[in-house]
């Protein structure tokens, strides 16, 4: 996990946050005419829906930051859902310039507002309470998430690598539990170790009897070891592709006392 240097987000989140807004911003301010129009791969959204929702989003978590407590759904993946395009039909705004302002600025009101809370506060979230420096994660996750679709769909260099990679796993691991699919881990009783190539950081997932637990240590004797890239890794957690391809290019390898269950992770979730 990320060191704390005396702030209240861990080292290198805040400077990830914002070269991330900044990032999603240079590719949204270079588009062709009509670029808003242009459908986002795997998503029914266009560039310009997923910048809205990016903006919102950013505003909605500069706003817990803050400690104003702004419900959006009940954590399901469905009300999620529905939150998200009750808040499009009520923002008109689908111009990617102005959009890439709001984008920078909200993040970087999260970032002033962040830096006020107690670090042991738990403040309410779309997903459960987090703590301010888990809540980052969140915010930086999302914006890597969506920043990846918008420069896929642009044609644009993605802004996902290995340190912002890694800084998402403190969001991921707390979520995991929240974001279960259900039907998929009915009757699975497993353990899983988690590690990221190229010395990055690594994590546990144990299943029994349909109940999840994540941590931030892997378990000493895992069924199924994963060892994976770490851009491909947040594009499986977030469901931007699918496992097989990914083990194809040998970007993700397992191994253990039950390998086989290497592919099947990722859908034991669904993406936030």
């Amino acid at each position: 996990m990320a060191r704390r240097t005396g702030g209240v987000l861990p080292e290198g989140l805040a400077e990830a946050i914002r070269g991330t807004a900044d990032d999603i911003a240079a590719v949204l301010r270079t588009p062709a005419p009509d670029a808003g129009r242009l459908p986002v791969p795997r998503s029914a959204w266009t560039v310009g829906e997923a910048a809205a929702h990016l903006a919102q989003a950013n505003a909605l978590m500069a706003d817990l930051a803050a400690g104003r407590e702004r419900p959006y759904g009940d954590g399901t993946p469905g009300s999620l859902a529905e939150a998200n395009a009750r808040a499009l039909a009520g923002f008109a705004e689908r111009t990617p310039g102005p959009l890439a302002e709001m984008i920078t600025a909200r993040a970087a009101a999260f970032l002033a507002d962040v830096e006020g809370r107690d670090p042991a506060e738990r403040l309410a979230t779309p997903l459960g309470r987090m703590s301010p420096a888990v809540l980052g994660s969140y915010l930086l996750t999302h914006m890597l998430g969506h920043g990846y679709d918008l420069a896929l769909a642009l044609d644009r260099p993605h802004m996902l690598d290995a340190r912002r990679v890694g800084l998402t796993l403190p969001f991921l691991i707390e979520a995991m539990p929240r974001v279960t699919d259900p039907a998929a881990v009915a009757g699975l009783t497993a353990s899983f170790a988690v590690r990221l190539r190229c010395g990055g950081p690594g994590f546990g997932v144990t299943l029994a009897d349909g109940a999840v637990r994540a941590d931030h240590r892997p378990p000493a004797r895992p069924d199924c070891t994963i060892l994976t890239e770490p851009v491909a890794f947040l594009l499986l957690a977030l469901g931007r592709v699918d496992p097989w391809p990914v083990i194809a290019r040998g970007k993700a390898l397992g191994w253990g006392r039950k390998p086989w269950l290497a592919p099947r992770f990722p859908r034991l979730f669904h993406a936030p």
